[in-house]
């Protein structure tokens, strides 16, 4: 395979192409939300959290036992990813059970990790 294979060299443009792709670009503020969204997930502790929240919601307790981690940087991590609205919580008595923030997040996760999966 040579290094340049990759490379188009045709001088065409399609133009009907470029014209539909143009017309349906999003705005550069939900491109720079989007990468940020993505970034977030781009933490292998914030990722583990994930996980373990696709499974049950969770207290932060539950949380640092599942990943062998302290309380306070559980605290720390899910504090971001409520704060980019990737998880939620819910209050019962004393205690804060977390959970993933939506269907969107859980499908994202998922289909993410059966991509990461089956390429392994």
């Amino acid at each position: 395979m040579s290094k340049n294979e990759f490379i188009c060299d045709c001088n065409i443009i399609h133009q009907d192409i470029v014209n539909h792709t143009l017309k349906n670009m999003a705005d550069e503020d939900v491109f720079n939300k989007l990468a940020e969204f993505f970034k977030i997930l781009g933490d292998t502790t914030r990722t583990k959290i994930l996980f373990a929240l696709d499974q049950n919601e969770m207290c932060v307790c539950d949380i640092a036992n599942v990943l062998g981690m302290s309380k306070s940087s559980i605290s720390h991590q899910l504090g971001t990813l409520r704060r980019s609205g990737i998880v939620k919580c819910r209050k019962e008595g004393k205690e804060v059970y977390y959970m993933l923030d939506d269907d969107h997040v859980k499908q994202l996760f998922e289909v993410g990790l059966e991509h990461i999966e089956h390429k392994v």
